[in-house]
């Protein structure tokens, strides 16, 4: 038997691959089709099954909020974290879209001051100011080409901190499941409502990508529960830098992406700033 901690790692380290290869997915379609109608058709595929296993489900049955409000923040954060998300994921490389992602940590430190009372002690402040410095050796501007599609992505990720904001405040209140379907119904019927705006005739094998990203945002969730059922944040939450591996690996293979010596810098302050942030989470915790 595995002890707790790496069974949880090895549960993260599955759901967070599974989301890269969402995200490649993402890529893959996004020349051909629009980020709503690539959503639409995700969830489609994946709300279902999530219905089905929520209302089968002993400790994650029911589906009504407690914290309505809370909810619907959510699920409108949600629905313009996952667009903004896909039109990055479409436009830019996968090692780019990730560095950006990485600053969610630190977008969760800055917002975890005013929205839930956490102090923001200088090692906090100067991993922050070191992640973000991560960014600009990653990005490179005056040197390369900023584009739409990096603002998307910022974008992207302070709504995804946002989203985590909401979590922790429902944390305890809040089924699972409900924490799960609500985002997802949301951007079912959003993108559903914009599809004849973005509408192309779909192939099998769009319906057969799609299908495949229903199956990865289903069991990868559910993956992440019980990853933190497990395990501590603590060990849990580092194995999303695994994704920068995936990214690596993907981009070279289907994409002739090659990160080179600044992006590896770049990535790598990301990742020691949010490591920064989790351990100081993780000791603080440990304290209180």
């Amino acid at each position: 038997m595995l002890n707790p901690n790496l069974r949880g790692a090895l549960l993260g380290l599955g759901a967070f691959g599974l989301y890269a290869l969402y995200d490649m997915t993402i890529k893959l379609l996004g020349g051909d089709y629009s980020p709503a109608q690539i959503l639409f058709f995700a969830m489609l595929f994946a709300v279902p099954a999530l219905l089905i296993q929520i209302l089968m489900s002993r400790d994650g049955g029911g589906l009504r909020p407690v914290m309505p409000g809370w909810t619907l923040a959510r699920s409108a954060v949600a629905l313009f974290n996952g667009v903004l998300g896909a039109y990055g994921f479409a436009v830019l490389p996968l090692a780019e879209c990730y560095a950006i992602f990485f600053t969610m940590p630190l977008m969760i430190a800055l917002l975890a001051v005013p929205l839930l009372r956490e102090p923001l002690d200088l090692p906090r402040v100067l991993a922050v100011l070191a992640g973000f410095v991560g960014v600009l050796v990653v990005l490179r501007p005056g040197q390369s080409t900023l584009l739409p599609a990096h603002a998307a992505v910022f974008g992207a990720a302070a709504l995804g901190a946002m989203s985590y904001i909401i979590v922790r405040k429902t944390s305890g209140i809040e089924k699972p499941g409900v924490v799960l379907i609500y985002p997802m119904i949301t951007q079912l019927v959003a993108t559903g409502i914009a599809l004849p705006f973005f509408w192309v005739p779909v192939t099998g094998p769009f319906l057969g990508f799609t299908a495949l990203m229903g199956v990865e945002l289903f069991v990868g969730g559910f993956l992440v529960v019980w990853a933190y059922r497990h395990a501590p944040a603590i060990v849990v939450a580092p194995m999303q830098y695994s994704q920068i591996i995936w990214a690596a690996v993907l981009g070279a293979l289907f994409f002739d992406e090659v990160m080179d010596g600044q992006t590896i810098v770049g990535i790598g302050i990301i990742v020691g700033a949010g490591l920064v942030l989790l351990r100081q989470s993780g000791v603080r915790s440990d304290i209180t």
